[in-house]
């Protein structure tokens, strides 16, 4: 099919064959990227495993396909195609800080703990875009969002459904004003996308943060000191030779000394003030339409005595972007404990969720990730942020009356 082909509305989901649908729905998803400026491009399917698990994080880690061929390589089947999409830049532009806007549609592998269904299957498309290089962030971000609703409408997605919108920016920002120490800052974003993870750690560090540290054997839990990382280090090195232990699953002496340093930290540090931990929690307890959540954001944020005016009043412009390239806010919904759970996001995420579907089976979804770039082998962090449409969810979703 030609891009002028792929301007019409697909067949309808009820009477094509799935096969059909699902070539028209990515088509006219393609054409009306590449009418806003991505350049098509087809990474590999077969990828280097070592990169996927360092970035994806422990949710996708678990559910990647991995395997070793003849000459023991470890390799895995893409479980998306954003990190290729990465390397692909990469092979083009050592330096990475290079402006580029890329689409793709391809399939994607990942094993569904709860069984393969029709919105969870083990094998799925993705058609999606990433751009590079705008240092310019809030417009980038509206401009991907802009396009991915074009697509998705072009595609027949013209009703019913919903943009989740969330920023981690945010959240960092009211971490940092908080006064906790800069590990407890980390550990809860790390925790960010496991709200009951998150929610457990935030009471233990204003009921008792120390409480870790009682599972360290006694004779570490004395010696080591977090002043001394290296001597820590050792100790717990000749510890475990001493007594017949190996390092659990890929963890290194290192990690495990500094997972230990942290607990022994915990156990002298004051815990989270009770007033400063509700008000975190209030923060994360926010749903509001997306206008109305910037009042709720900075009534909260004087509440608690803290300055976030920049990271808010980025978001502000974000949806002020976002009205002026096109996309409705009237469908959009902020939720502050939203995060997605690929662990490389940093800041402003977004879904498209229908009716039909549920939360749990977006239609698409994507966000900003500046960090990624370098972490899969960039001189620099980019700025970079990207969207991708889970195609038999649309053609699902088309199927549930999300047609015009």
């Amino acid at each position: 099919m030609t891009s002028q082909q792929a301007t019409t509305s697909p067949m309808s989901a009820e009477t094509a064959n799935p096969f059909e649908a699902l070539e028209a729905s990515a088509q006219a998803l393609l054409a009306a990227f590449s009418r806003a400026g991505f350049e098509a491009v087809s990474p590999a399917i077969i990828q280097p495993a070592d990169v996927f698990l360092d970035v994806v994080g422990e949710s996708l880690r678990a559910r990647t396909y991995v395997f070793s061929d003849q000459d023991g390589d470890e390799l895995c089947m893409r479980p998306d195609l954003t990190v290729p999409t990465c390397l692909l830049h990469l092979g083009r532009h050592p330096g990475a800080a290079v402006l580029a806007k890329y689409s793709y549609n391809g399939p994607a592998f990942r094993f569904q703990p709860l069984g393969s269904g029709r919105a969870h299957t083990r094998e799925f498309r993705q058609t999606g875009i990433e751009a590079f290089g705008e240092a310019n962030r809030e417009r980038a971000d509206a401009e991907v969002i802009a396009t991915l609703v074009a697509g998705l409408e072009a595609a027949g997605l013209r009703k019913g459904y919903q943009l989740r919108l969330g920023d981690l920016g945010i959240l960092r920002a009211i971490l940092k004003a908080a006064d906790m120490p800069a590990r407890w800052r980390e550990r809860l974003m790390h925790l960010f996308v496991r709200p009951d993870a998150f929610n457990a750690e935030l009471a233990r560090l204003t009921v008792e943060p120390g409480a870790g540290s009682a599972h360290i054997p006694k004779v570490l839990r004395e010696t080591l000191d977090p002043d001394d990382p290296e001597a820590a280090e050792a100790a717990v090195a000749a510890y475990l030779e001493a007594n017949g232990l190996e390092p659990i699953g890929l963890r290194d002496p290192s990690e495990i000394t500094a997972s230990l340093l942290a607990r022994v930290a915990d156990a002298r540090t004051e815990p989270l003030s009770a007033k400063t931990a509700q008000l975190i929690a209030s923060y994360v307890a926010i749903v509001a339409p997306a206008r109305a959540s910037v009042r709720r954001i900075r009534e909260l944020a004087t509440l608690m005595g803290i300055n976030i005016e920049e990271a808010v009043g980025a978001y502000e412009w974000r949806l002020e972007l976002m009205a002026q390239a096109g996309v409705d806010l009237e469908r959009a919904e902020f939720s502050a404990n939203f995060g997605r759970a690929l662990a490389y996001y940093t800041g402003f995420v977004f879904e498209v969720v229908t009716p039909g579907l549920g939360r749990r089976s977006p239609v698409a979804g994507g966000g900003r990730y500046d960090r990624l770039l370098k972490a899969v082998g960039a001189p620099v962090d980019v700025p970079a942020v990207g969207a991708a449409v889970h195609t038999e969810r649309l053609i699902a979703a088309l199927g549930n009356g999300g047609a015009a």
